[in-house]
């Protein structure tokens, strides 16, 4: 696995295929890394096909590590956020060549994703959010799933300050909706997006409704999870109208 230093973070990063780039965003919450699109957490095959793999045929497929996930390293800050990370995957695909990509976020990637689409949006082709997170009334609490990622750098660094840690929390999870962006980004984001909606505590229906109802060129895709060969047309049909 390729390793880059972007910023004051040390990224590993793995690349498969050929064409025009696809950044790849896993899902695992803040333990996002590029294996968890495969298996989950604990290790269980996802339900559905590893999308990296799939795109390699067509596509130049760059998924990395975030930081502090995997095998990527990085200090931990208390100014860090959703831009911090927005920084780490422009960083990398700067030093990557890549000028023009599409990106698929799954879970947390998807907030990834729609900062990118905020920050760089002359840049992004097209994004796919899969299963993306937010508020909806009590689901969406993302407490417990920082708590576990806060627990492994702890145990990597016992010394680590718990302001910056509080810091980072607050930045990331403070706010409400898809925390990453506004509404009123949603509804002037001309990016076209692909909604594999959600259908779970973690990754409520009723925001992949929203950013559906909100988006001016969304496409909402539910029922999924369970049908392999619906998810793949669903994402390569997406990506093919929509060339960088």
């Amino acid at each position: 696995m390729p390793i880059l230093t972007i910023g004051n973070a040390e990224l590993h990063f793995d690349i498969q295929g050929q064409g025009d780039a696809v950044l790849a965003l896993a899902p695992g919450g803040m333990l996002s890394h590029r294996e968890l699109w495969r298996v989950t957490r604990d290790g269980r095959p996802r339900e559905y096909p590893d999308p990296v793999a799939a795109l390699a045929s067509r596509y130049r497929v760059i998924a990395p590590d975030q930081r502090n996930a995997g095998r990527s390293r990085a200090p931990v800050l208390a100014s860090d956020g959703w831009t911090t990370y927005a920084r780490d995957h422009l960083g990398l695909l700067d030093a990557l060549g890549v000028q023009r990509f599409h990106v698929i976020g799954s879970c947390i990637g998807s907030s990834f994703a729609l900062k990118l689409c905020e920050l760089a949006p002359e840049r992004v082709a097209s994004a796919i959010l899969q299963q993306p997170i937010g508020i909806a009334g009590q689901e969406g609490k993302r407490g417990e799933s920082f708590d576990q990622w806060a627990d492994t750098v702890r145990q990597r660094d016992p010394a680590i300050d718990e302001r910056a840690l509080e810091g980072l929390r607050h930045n990331l999870f403070g706010g409400d909706f898809v925390f990453s962006v506004s509404r009123d980004f949603v509804r002037r984001n001309p990016i076209p997006l692909l909604i594999l909606g959600g259908n779970d505590p973690l990754h409520p229906r009723a925001v992949s409704l929203e950013l559906a109802q909100l988006a001016p060129a969304a496409t909402l895709v539910e029922a999924w999870k369970t049908q392999p060969r619906r998810y793949l047309d669903a994402i390569q049909d997406f990506l093919a109208r929509h060339p960088a």
